[in-house]
């Protein structure tokens, strides 16, 4: 397990911002409003190497909220849970201050917080947002909250970034943390759907912990947060994600923001799981994320949450039959109803994530499949278009996640709409891709390419 720094202070003295600068990419949303921040947003930073000849060194770097911050959804007790979660399993903390504000009561409250609840724990000193070198003087103020001489530094620009880097690394005792590889992320698996489905409350259920603040209140969650865990021997990394609204119901730069990490976390995703609110009808904003999974062919597993809200008024087999007519073109995929607010059915929906993520990573071999898809057009061929017959010269599956399946043709108009429909549906019952899209791709006689050519190599 890597060592644990925490970001601390009170809001907008650019914790996410520093958080984005020293992993080298924006993995928190960083915006003028205050109390943006509200779970614990970990990510690993590489520490880059004192001295040549010398190796990285790996660190968890965990982003907090705002220290004392009026939350415009009255959870401000939750966010500062989260705060002390954070630190209670903290080896080291950056206490981070704006230096252009100077030192104020707040930050003074912040540094009591921390003399109490730290003990023994080093506490690195950061003034944050000195972009220049006539700034420094003015920024050592921060030295008389009691934490030794400020590391003096701007998120914006990179300044001094490497003087923080060396305190860290100063800071934390890597004796002490063992093997330091960064973690096997594992399996990704993404939660998504419109705001109040419950992924929050499932993500804390696979995880056995509160790692995300759960709110009847809508849009709570704002960041993307990852959240890894064990079961049964499998890594897995949950990525609990913004509600998704309508795009012309989004307000402010916020909103925004957390709708495209959104849709970033289903991109870099192994499996999906699409949260289905049971207590409330299907919305167009479920048909909406529906359309984003078929467009990025990823593995999902419908998830019908709140089934004890709804299970009076109807039996799994009539909403099964109600998914499919309201959730056009994912048939395919497997439906787990659960409570995840009684923790009920949350397992199976897991063990459902790890067959889409095998299935979606299994490879056919070529001779396999040149025997099915000769099958499948002996049994129905396309309709014949200017007098031309479909002649298929070879295939091959070029890659995996979504299962790519190229097949060149002498005429690849032929491949209408519906008779592709219908091929993919016959590759899906021959091949063992029941459940999981399959990406496929017609092209005409042409030469291999270089992942056809590897493809098509007896193994």
């Amino acid at each position: 397990m890597l060592p644990k720094v925490v970001i601390v202070g009170r809001p907008n003295v650019g914790k996410s911002s520093l958080l984005n600068l020293l992993a080298h990419r924006r993995v928190s949303i960083v915006d003028p409003t205050a109390g943006v921040t509200r779970d614990r947003i970990a990510t690993t930073v590489e520490l880059p190497p004192e001295s040549r000849g010398k190796q990285p060194r790996f660190v968890e770097m965990i982003d907090t909220g705002g220290y004392g911050i009026e939350d415009t959804q009255n959870l401000t007790t939750e966010v500062e849970r989260q705060i002390a979660a954070g630190l209670a399993g903290a080896d080291l903390v950056l206490f981070v201050v704006d230096a252009q504000a100077g030192v104020v009561p707040l930050d003074q409250t912040v540094a009591d917080i921390l003399r109490r609840s730290v003990g023994d724990k080093p506490v690195v000193m950061v003034a944050n947002k000195v972009d220049s070198a006539k700034q420094e003087p003015a920024a050592y103020e921060a030295s008389s909250l009691g934490f030794g001489e400020p590391v003096l530094i701007s998120a914006e620009t990179g300044h001094n970034k490497f003087e923080l880097f060396d305190a860290i690394r100063a800071g934390v005792d890597f004796d002490k943390a063992g093997d330091n590889t960064p973690p096997d992320k594992g399996i990704l698996v993404a939660m998504i759907g419109k705001r109040n489905a419950g992924k929050s409350t499932l993500v804390n259920a696979l995880a056995g912990d509160e790692r995300v603040i759960v709110s009847e209140q809508e849009g709570t969650t704002r960041d993307s947060v990852d959240v890894t865990f064990e079961i049964d021997g499998h890594v897995f990394t949950a990525i609990d994600t913004a509600g998704v609204r309508k795009r012309k119901s989004l307000a402010g730069d916020i909103e925004f923001y957390s709708h495209h990490r959104s849709m970033r976390s289903v991109r870099r995703a192994d499996v999906c799981l699409l949260l289905v609110d049971a207590s409330v009808p299907v919305s167009q904003v479920d048909k909406q994320l529906v359309n984003e999974l078929l467009k990025h062919h990823r593995p999902t597993v419908v998830v019908v949450n709140k089934w004890d809200l709804a299970e009076a008024e109807y039996t799994q087999e009539q909403y099964v039959e109600y998914l499919d007519d309201a959730l056009k073109g994912i048939a395919y995929a497997p439906i787990v109803f659960i409570s995840a607010a009684k923790a009920e059915g949350v397992r199976e929906a897991l063990g459902m994530a790890l067959n889409l993520y095998e299935q979606a990573n299994h490879r056919v071999g070529t001779g396999e499949l040149n025997q099915v898809i000769e099958a499948i057009t002996s049994e129905r061929g396309p309709s014949h278009k200017g007098g031309k017959r479909l002649k298929i010269y070879y295939a091959a599956q070029v890659d995996v996640n979504p299962p790519t399946i190229v097949v060149h043709v002498n005429a690849p108009e032929l491949f209408d709409n519906n008779y592709r429909r219908f091929f993919i549906n016959r590759l899906r019952d021959a091949l063992p891709f029941s459940e999981v899209p399959i990406d496929l791709v017609i092209r005409g006689k042409a030469k291999m390419s270089a992942e056809e050519r590897i493809a098509s190599k007896p193994s």
